[in-house]
Protein backbone atom coordinates (compact mmCIF):
# COMPACT_ATOMS: atom_id res chain seq x y z
CA UNK A 1 0.00 0.00 0.00
CA UNK A 2 1.59 3.38 -0.77
CA UNK A 3 -0.02 6.60 0.85
CA UNK A 4 -1.78 9.35 -0.44
CA UNK A 5 -0.78 13.25 1.09
CA UNK A 6 -4.09 13.39 2.84
CA UNK A 7 -4.27 10.15 3.79
CA UNK A 8 -0.87 10.40 5.74
CA UNK A 9 -2.48 13.97 7.32
CA UNK A 10 -5.58 12.43 8.46
CA UNK A 11 -3.85 9.49 9.87
CA UNK A 12 -1.08 11.71 11.86
CA UNK A 13 -3.71 13.74 13.35
CA UNK A 14 -5.68 10.79 14.30
CA UNK A 15 -2.59 9.03 15.26
CA UNK A 16 -0.53 11.97 17.33
CA UNK A 17 -3.82 12.96 19.22
CA UNK A 18 -5.16 9.47 20.16
CA UNK A 19 -1.10 8.28 21.41
CA UNK A 20 -0.97 11.82 23.48
CA UNK A 21 -5.04 12.29 24.99
CA UNK A 22 -7.15 9.11 24.09
CA UNK A 23 -10.28 9.11 22.91
CA UNK A 24 -9.75 12.28 20.51
CA UNK A 25 -12.96 11.74 18.64
CA UNK A 26 -14.85 10.19 21.41
CA UNK A 27 -15.03 13.44 22.85
CA UNK A 28 -15.05 15.87 19.99
CA UNK A 29 -17.61 18.47 20.16
CA UNK A 30 -15.97 21.65 17.96
CA UNK A 31 -15.95 19.98 14.29
CA UNK A 32 -18.77 18.50 12.87
CA UNK A 33 -19.17 14.83 13.11
CA UNK A 34 -18.50 13.75 10.00
CA UNK A 35 -15.38 15.07 10.25
CA UNK A 36 -14.14 12.86 12.65
CA UNK A 37 -15.67 9.87 11.70
CA UNK A 38 -14.69 10.10 7.86
CA UNK A 39 -10.81 10.52 9.71
CA UNK A 40 -11.74 7.48 11.81
CA UNK A 41 -12.87 5.34 9.30
CA UNK A 42 -9.60 6.01 7.28
CA UNK A 43 -7.70 5.13 10.81
CA UNK A 44 -9.44 2.00 11.12
CA UNK A 45 -9.10 1.09 7.41
CA UNK A 46 -5.88 1.23 7.45
CA UNK A 47 -5.01 -0.83 10.40
CA UNK A 48 -6.99 -3.38 9.38
CA UNK A 49 -5.83 -3.31 5.69
CA UNK A 50 -1.96 -3.84 7.09
CA UNK A 51 -2.45 -6.19 9.87
CA UNK A 52 -2.06 -3.53 12.80
CA UNK A 53 -4.31 -4.43 15.34
CA UNK A 54 -3.25 -2.39 18.46
CA UNK A 55 -5.41 -1.77 21.62
CA UNK A 56 -9.04 -1.43 20.87
CA UNK A 57 -10.99 1.09 23.41
CA UNK A 58 -14.45 0.84 24.60
CA UNK A 59 -16.15 1.70 21.15
CA UNK A 60 -14.10 -0.23 18.71
CA UNK A 61 -11.41 1.73 17.87
CA UNK A 62 -8.66 0.65 17.21
CA UNK A 63 -5.19 2.71 18.12
CA UNK A 64 -2.61 1.16 15.26
CA UNK A 65 0.18 -1.10 16.92
CA UNK A 66 2.93 1.06 18.22
CA UNK A 67 6.61 -0.10 17.96
CA UNK A 68 9.08 -0.53 20.36
CA UNK A 69 10.06 2.75 22.50
CA UNK A 70 6.52 4.38 21.11
CA UNK A 71 4.41 4.71 24.11
CA UNK A 72 0.24 4.32 23.95
CA UNK A 73 -2.27 6.36 24.96
CA UNK A 74 -2.73 6.96 28.20
CA UNK A 75 -4.99 6.09 30.40
CA UNK A 76 -7.19 8.85 31.67
CA UNK A 77 -9.61 10.34 28.86
CA UNK A 78 -10.89 12.91 31.31
CA UNK A 79 -10.73 16.12 28.46
CA UNK A 80 -12.27 19.46 28.40
CA UNK A 81 -14.55 18.88 25.02
CA UNK A 82 -14.42 22.30 23.76
CA UNK A 83 -10.72 22.65 24.32
CA UNK A 84 -9.39 19.53 22.99
CA UNK A 85 -9.39 20.36 19.44
CA UNK A 86 -7.65 23.67 19.96
CA UNK A 87 -5.14 21.73 22.18
CA UNK A 88 -4.58 18.73 19.60
CA UNK A 89 -3.94 21.30 16.42
CA UNK A 90 -1.76 22.71 18.79
CA UNK A 91 0.41 19.94 19.19
CA UNK A 92 0.28 18.91 15.63
CA UNK A 93 1.26 22.40 14.33
CA UNK A 94 2.97 23.88 16.62
CA UNK A 95 6.77 24.39 15.42
CA UNK A 96 6.84 21.90 12.34
CA UNK A 97 6.26 17.95 11.20
CA UNK A 98 8.02 16.69 8.74
CA UNK A 99 7.69 13.43 7.27
CA UNK A 100 10.06 10.42 6.36
CA UNK A 101 9.26 8.41 3.67
CA UNK A 102 10.82 5.07 3.68
CA UNK A 103 12.40 3.12 0.64
CA UNK A 104 9.47 -0.05 -0.46
CA UNK A 105 9.83 -3.23 1.62
CA UNK A 106 12.50 -2.01 4.22
CA UNK A 107 12.97 -4.55 7.09
CA UNK A 108 11.78 -3.81 10.90
CA UNK A 109 15.28 -3.25 11.92
CA UNK A 110 16.12 -0.27 9.40
CA UNK A 111 12.75 1.40 10.41
CA UNK A 112 13.15 0.70 14.12
CA UNK A 113 17.00 2.28 13.38
CA UNK A 114 15.30 5.21 11.97
CA UNK A 115 13.05 5.75 14.06
CA UNK A 116 15.54 5.79 16.86
CA UNK A 117 17.46 8.45 15.04
CA UNK A 118 14.29 10.93 15.04
CA UNK A 119 13.32 10.52 18.76
CA UNK A 120 17.74 11.38 19.10
CA UNK A 121 17.30 14.49 17.39
CA UNK A 122 14.45 15.40 19.56
CA UNK A 123 11.63 14.92 17.69
CA UNK A 124 8.29 12.95 18.32
CA UNK A 125 8.51 10.02 16.10
CA UNK A 126 4.86 8.36 14.60
CA UNK A 127 5.01 5.63 12.04
CA UNK A 128 2.70 4.44 9.79
CA UNK A 129 3.00 1.05 8.05
CA UNK A 130 1.61 0.08 4.89
CA UNK A 131 1.97 -2.72 3.16
CA UNK A 132 4.46 -1.96 1.16
CA UNK A 133 5.97 1.17 2.22
CA UNK A 134 6.09 2.85 5.99
CA UNK A 135 6.03 6.68 6.63
CA UNK A 136 7.63 8.60 9.73
CA UNK A 137 5.92 11.92 11.29
CA UNK A 138 8.15 13.88 12.69
CA UNK A 139 6.45 16.40 15.26
CA UNK A 140 8.95 19.12 17.17
CA UNK A 141 10.13 22.14 16.36
CA UNK A 142 13.03 22.87 13.84
CA UNK A 143 13.78 25.78 15.63
CA UNK A 144 15.08 24.54 18.01
CA UNK A 145 16.12 20.73 16.59
CA UNK A 146 18.37 19.92 13.70
CA UNK A 147 16.81 19.54 10.49
CA UNK A 148 15.58 16.40 9.83
CA UNK A 149 16.59 16.66 6.18
CA UNK A 150 20.00 15.49 6.81
CA UNK A 151 18.12 11.43 7.13
CA UNK A 152 18.45 10.86 3.61
CA UNK A 153 21.89 10.10 4.35
CA UNK A 154 20.09 6.71 5.37
CA UNK A 155 20.47 4.32 2.53
CA UNK A 156 16.74 2.86 3.68
CA UNK A 157 15.42 6.85 3.60
CA UNK A 158 13.97 7.34 -0.02
CA UNK A 159 12.63 11.05 0.75
CA UNK A 160 11.83 13.92 3.61
CA UNK A 161 8.78 16.00 3.46
CA UNK A 162 8.05 18.94 5.18
CA UNK A 163 4.04 19.63 5.87
CA UNK A 164 4.48 22.86 7.03
CA UNK A 165 6.59 26.30 5.63
CA UNK A 166 9.91 27.20 6.48
CA UNK A 167 8.51 30.48 7.05
CA UNK A 168 6.68 30.42 9.81
CA UNK A 169 6.20 33.64 11.24
CA UNK A 170 5.59 34.96 7.38
CA UNK A 171 3.23 32.50 6.54
CA UNK A 172 -0.39 33.14 6.71
CA UNK A 173 -0.61 30.02 8.73
CA UNK A 174 0.18 31.70 11.84
CA UNK A 175 -1.04 34.70 10.59
CA UNK A 176 -4.48 34.63 8.65
CA UNK A 177 -4.85 38.22 8.88
CA UNK A 178 -3.19 40.59 6.72
CA UNK A 179 -0.56 42.64 8.41
CA UNK A 180 -1.09 46.39 8.14
CA UNK A 181 2.36 48.54 8.56
CA UNK A 182 2.01 51.89 9.96
CA UNK A 183 4.54 54.42 9.17
CA UNK A 184 4.31 57.27 11.47
CA UNK A 185 0.01 57.78 10.29
CA UNK A 186 0.57 56.04 7.12
CA UNK A 187 -1.03 52.70 6.67
CA UNK A 188 -0.37 50.45 4.09
CA UNK A 189 -1.87 46.60 3.97
CA UNK A 190 -4.92 45.19 4.71
CA UNK A 191 -6.97 47.56 2.60
CA UNK A 192 -4.21 50.74 2.49
CA UNK A 193 -2.73 51.58 -0.73
CA UNK A 194 0.16 53.57 -0.75
CA UNK A 195 2.45 55.19 -3.66
CA UNK A 196 5.70 56.20 -3.61
CA UNK A 197 7.37 57.61 -5.45
CA UNK A 198 10.37 59.76 -6.35
CA UNK A 199 14.16 59.48 -8.11
CA UNK A 200 16.58 57.09 -8.18
CA UNK A 201 18.92 58.82 -6.43
CA UNK A 202 19.49 62.15 -4.81
CA UNK A 203 21.36 64.42 -6.72
CA UNK A 204 20.64 68.22 -5.63
CA UNK A 205 18.58 69.97 -3.51
CA UNK A 206 16.31 71.14 -6.62
CA UNK A 207 16.07 68.27 -7.93
CA UNK A 208 14.99 66.22 -4.97
CA UNK A 209 12.61 69.24 -3.73
CA UNK A 210 10.68 69.87 -6.53
CA UNK A 211 10.20 65.97 -7.47
CA UNK A 212 8.42 65.73 -4.31
CA UNK A 213 6.18 68.79 -4.08
CA UNK A 214 5.53 66.97 -8.08
CA UNK A 215 4.60 63.77 -6.36
CA UNK A 216 2.93 64.77 -3.46
CA UNK A 217 0.57 66.94 -5.36
CA UNK A 218 -0.27 64.19 -7.56
CA UNK A 219 -1.32 61.75 -4.51
CA UNK A 220 2.23 60.10 -3.11
CA UNK A 221 2.52 59.69 0.35
CA UNK A 222 6.09 58.68 0.67
CA UNK A 223 9.56 59.90 -0.82
CA UNK A 224 11.46 56.82 -2.27
CA UNK A 225 15.16 58.23 -2.77
CA UNK A 226 18.18 56.92 -2.95
CA UNK A 227 21.30 58.72 -0.55
CA UNK A 228 23.18 55.42 -1.11
CA UNK A 229 23.52 53.74 -4.46
CA UNK A 230 24.73 49.90 -5.20
CA UNK A 231 25.78 50.27 -8.84
CA UNK A 232 27.43 47.52 -11.22
CA UNK A 233 30.42 49.28 -12.11
CA UNK A 234 32.46 51.72 -9.66
CA UNK A 235 33.26 54.31 -11.65
CA UNK A 236 29.08 55.26 -11.82
CA UNK A 237 27.62 57.63 -9.49
CA UNK A 238 27.12 56.22 -5.86
CA UNK A 239 25.16 58.83 -4.37
CA UNK A 240 25.73 61.91 -2.36
CA UNK A 241 25.66 59.64 1.02
CA UNK A 242 25.05 61.43 4.16
CA UNK A 243 24.37 64.62 2.10
CA UNK A 244 21.63 63.16 0.05
CA UNK A 245 20.60 61.96 3.67
CA UNK A 246 20.16 65.28 4.94
CA UNK A 247 18.36 66.34 1.73
CA UNK A 248 15.93 63.85 2.42
CA UNK A 249 15.53 64.95 5.87
CA UNK A 250 14.25 68.71 4.58
CA UNK A 251 12.23 66.91 2.07
CA UNK A 252 9.98 65.51 4.63
CA UNK A 253 9.98 68.88 6.99
CA UNK A 254 8.67 70.73 3.87
CA UNK A 255 6.84 68.56 2.21
CA UNK A 256 5.82 66.11 5.21
CA UNK A 257 6.24 62.55 2.97
CA UNK A 258 7.00 60.12 5.18
CA UNK A 259 10.90 58.63 3.20
CA UNK A 260 12.54 55.82 2.27
CA UNK A 261 15.67 55.08 1.60
CA UNK A 262 18.50 52.27 0.68
CA UNK A 263 20.85 51.19 3.41
CA UNK A 264 23.44 49.15 2.36
CA UNK A 265 25.48 47.32 5.00
CA UNK A 266 25.34 46.95 8.64
CA UNK A 267 27.10 49.73 9.75
CA UNK A 268 25.23 52.37 7.78
CA UNK A 269 21.70 51.22 9.65
CA UNK A 270 21.93 53.73 12.41
CA UNK A 271 22.61 57.06 10.76
CA UNK A 272 20.29 55.99 7.34
CA UNK A 273 17.31 54.84 10.57
CA UNK A 274 17.73 58.56 12.01
CA UNK A 275 16.86 60.00 8.14
CA UNK A 276 14.60 57.53 6.93
CA UNK A 277 10.65 56.13 7.92
CA UNK A 278 11.48 53.02 6.14
CA UNK A 279 14.38 51.03 5.59
CA UNK A 280 14.81 49.99 2.06
CA UNK A 281 17.23 46.82 1.46
CA UNK A 282 17.83 46.34 -2.12
CA UNK A 283 18.21 43.36 -4.42
CA UNK A 284 21.61 42.55 -4.20
CA UNK A 285 21.73 42.82 0.05
CA UNK A 286 18.06 40.34 -0.25
CA UNK A 287 20.55 37.65 1.28
CA UNK A 288 22.52 39.77 3.41
CA UNK A 289 21.76 38.02 6.29
CA UNK A 290 23.47 40.51 9.08
CA UNK A 291 22.11 43.61 7.43
CA UNK A 292 18.39 41.86 7.69
CA UNK A 293 18.87 41.36 11.72
CA UNK A 294 20.24 44.54 11.99
CA UNK A 295 17.54 46.34 10.18
CA UNK A 296 15.04 44.72 12.55
CA UNK A 297 16.91 45.76 15.28
CA UNK A 298 16.01 49.36 14.48
CA UNK A 299 12.54 48.64 15.02
CA UNK A 300 11.72 51.15 11.50
CA UNK A 301 9.64 49.38 8.84
CA UNK A 302 12.01 47.50 6.38
CA UNK A 303 10.89 47.10 2.95
CA UNK A 304 12.90 43.82 1.07
CA UNK A 305 13.03 43.78 -2.22
CA UNK A 306 13.30 40.37 -3.91
CA UNK A 307 16.42 39.24 -5.02
CA UNK A 308 16.93 39.26 -8.75
CA UNK A 309 17.48 35.67 -9.04
CA UNK A 310 15.52 34.84 -6.07
CA UNK A 311 13.00 31.57 -5.75
CA UNK A 312 9.77 33.27 -4.01
CA UNK A 313 10.39 30.69 -0.76
CA UNK A 314 14.13 32.55 -0.29
CA UNK A 315 12.36 36.29 -0.26
CA UNK A 316 10.15 34.89 1.90
CA UNK A 317 12.87 33.42 4.31
CA UNK A 318 14.78 36.24 4.30
CA UNK A 319 11.66 38.46 5.56
CA UNK A 320 11.54 35.38 8.20
CA UNK A 321 15.07 37.07 9.03
CA UNK A 322 13.34 40.62 10.64
CA UNK A 323 10.61 39.11 11.74
CA UNK A 324 12.11 36.43 13.96
CA UNK A 325 14.15 39.46 15.26
CA UNK A 326 11.14 41.07 16.87
CA UNK A 327 10.63 43.53 14.08
CA UNK A 328 6.98 42.72 12.43
CA UNK A 329 6.77 45.83 9.88
CA UNK A 330 7.84 44.04 7.03
CA UNK A 331 6.68 45.08 3.29
CA UNK A 332 7.73 42.65 0.53
CA UNK A 333 8.81 44.09 -2.71
CA UNK A 334 8.32 42.92 -6.39
CA UNK A 335 11.19 44.46 -8.65
CA UNK A 336 11.58 42.04 -11.34
CA UNK A 337 13.92 39.46 -11.90
CA UNK A 338 16.49 37.93 -14.61
CA UNK A 339 15.61 36.03 -16.73
CA UNK A 340 16.56 34.97 -20.63
CA UNK A 341 14.97 37.85 -21.94
CA UNK A 342 16.69 41.03 -23.05
CA UNK A 343 13.61 43.77 -24.18
CA UNK A 344 13.39 44.76 -20.62
CA UNK A 345 16.25 45.17 -17.97
CA UNK A 346 14.36 42.61 -15.89
CA UNK A 347 10.91 40.48 -15.77
CA UNK A 348 8.80 42.07 -13.22
CA UNK A 349 7.11 38.79 -11.93
CA UNK A 350 3.36 39.71 -11.22
CA UNK A 351 2.40 36.26 -10.55
CA UNK A 352 4.96 36.43 -7.69
CA UNK A 353 2.35 39.39 -6.40
CA UNK A 354 -0.73 36.92 -6.18
CA UNK A 355 1.66 34.14 -4.81
CA UNK A 356 3.34 36.00 -1.86
CA UNK A 357 -0.30 37.73 -0.99
CA UNK A 358 -1.67 33.74 -1.04
CA UNK A 359 0.91 32.63 0.84
CA UNK A 360 1.70 35.74 3.32
CA UNK A 361 0.12 38.08 5.35
CA UNK A 362 2.77 40.68 4.76
CA UNK A 363 2.15 43.91 2.30
CA UNK A 364 3.57 43.52 -1.07
CA UNK A 365 5.02 46.55 -3.11
CA UNK A 366 5.89 46.63 -7.06
CA UNK A 367 8.24 48.62 -8.19
CA UNK A 368 7.68 48.93 -11.99
CA UNK A 369 10.71 51.01 -12.60
CA UNK A 370 13.33 48.50 -11.90
CA UNK A 371 11.16 45.80 -12.74
CA UNK A 372 11.29 46.55 -16.61
CA UNK A 373 13.74 49.34 -16.82
CA UNK A 374 11.90 51.18 -19.70
CA UNK A 375 9.51 54.44 -18.53
CA UNK A 376 7.39 53.62 -21.46
CA UNK A 377 6.06 49.98 -19.91
CA UNK A 378 5.92 51.57 -16.37
CA UNK A 379 2.47 53.02 -16.31
CA UNK A 380 1.03 49.75 -17.90
CA UNK A 381 2.74 47.56 -15.07
CA UNK A 382 1.53 50.05 -12.21
CA UNK A 383 -2.12 49.05 -13.66
CA UNK A 384 -1.78 45.36 -13.63
CA UNK A 385 0.31 45.33 -10.26
CA UNK A 386 -2.82 47.36 -8.40
CA UNK A 387 -5.31 45.07 -10.43
CA UNK A 388 -3.48 42.07 -8.25
CA UNK A 389 -4.32 44.10 -5.31
CA UNK A 390 -0.77 44.55 -4.84
CA UNK A 391 -0.21 47.12 -1.39
CA UNK A 392 1.54 49.74 -2.93
CA UNK A 393 3.74 51.12 -5.73
CA UNK A 394 7.22 52.37 -5.53
CA UNK A 395 8.05 54.88 -8.70
CA UNK A 396 10.86 56.27 -9.97
CA UNK A 397 10.02 60.26 -10.93
CA UNK A 398 12.88 62.61 -12.35
CA UNK A 399 11.93 66.12 -13.29
CA UNK A 400 14.19 65.65 -16.63
CA UNK A 401 14.70 61.70 -16.69
CA UNK A 402 17.14 62.40 -19.83
CA UNK A 403 19.35 64.33 -17.51
CA UNK A 404 19.12 61.83 -14.51
CA UNK A 405 22.94 60.57 -12.81
CA UNK A 406 21.70 57.08 -12.63
CA UNK A 407 18.74 55.38 -14.73
CA UNK A 408 17.30 57.67 -16.62
CA UNK A 409 15.74 55.62 -19.02
CA UNK A 410 13.68 54.05 -16.24
CA UNK A 411 12.46 57.04 -14.88
CA UNK A 412 9.05 58.95 -15.28
CA UNK A 413 8.49 62.89 -15.31
CA UNK A 414 6.20 64.73 -13.82
CA UNK A 415 3.54 64.71 -16.39
CA UNK A 416 3.60 60.61 -16.36
CA UNK A 417 3.36 60.31 -12.68
CA UNK A 418 0.17 62.34 -13.14
CA UNK A 419 -1.32 60.46 -15.66
CA UNK A 420 -0.07 57.25 -13.50
CA UNK A 421 -1.64 58.52 -10.40
CA UNK A 422 -5.14 59.12 -12.65
CA UNK A 423 -4.78 55.93 -14.19
CA UNK A 424 -4.64 53.77 -11.26
CA UNK A 425 -7.78 55.11 -9.75
CA UNK A 426 -9.97 53.03 -11.02
CA UNK A 427 -8.06 50.28 -10.15
CA UNK A 428 -8.21 50.88 -6.91
CA UNK A 429 -11.86 51.26 -6.51
CA UNK A 430 -12.68 48.37 -7.90
CA UNK A 431 -10.32 46.38 -5.65
CA UNK A 432 -11.94 48.20 -2.53
CA UNK A 433 -8.62 49.73 -1.28
CA UNK A 434 -7.84 53.23 0.12
CA UNK A 435 -5.26 55.24 -1.56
Amino acid sequence: MFFGAQQVFDILLTRHVERRQGGFFDHLEAVPANLGKDIKNKHRSHNHENGHRGDQDEKGFHSCGEPRGIPGPPASRNFPRKELFAQAAGMFFTGGTMIIVLRPHTPKPAIEEVIAEVSKLGYDPAPIFGATQTVIAAIGDERTHQNLESLTAFPQVESVLRVQKRYKLASRESHPKDTVVDVDGVKIGGGHFALMAGPCSVENEEQLLSTARAVKAAGATILRGGAYKPRTSPYEFQGLGKEGLSLLDRARRETGLKIITEVLSERDVEHVAASADILQIGARNAQNFQLLIECARSGKPVLLKRGMSEKIEEWLLAAEYILAHGNPNVLLCERGIRTFETYTRNTLDLAAVAVAKKESHLPVIVDPSQGCGRSDLVLALCCGAVALEADGLLVEVHPNPAEAMSDGQQQVDFAAFRQLAEKIRPFLAATGRAG
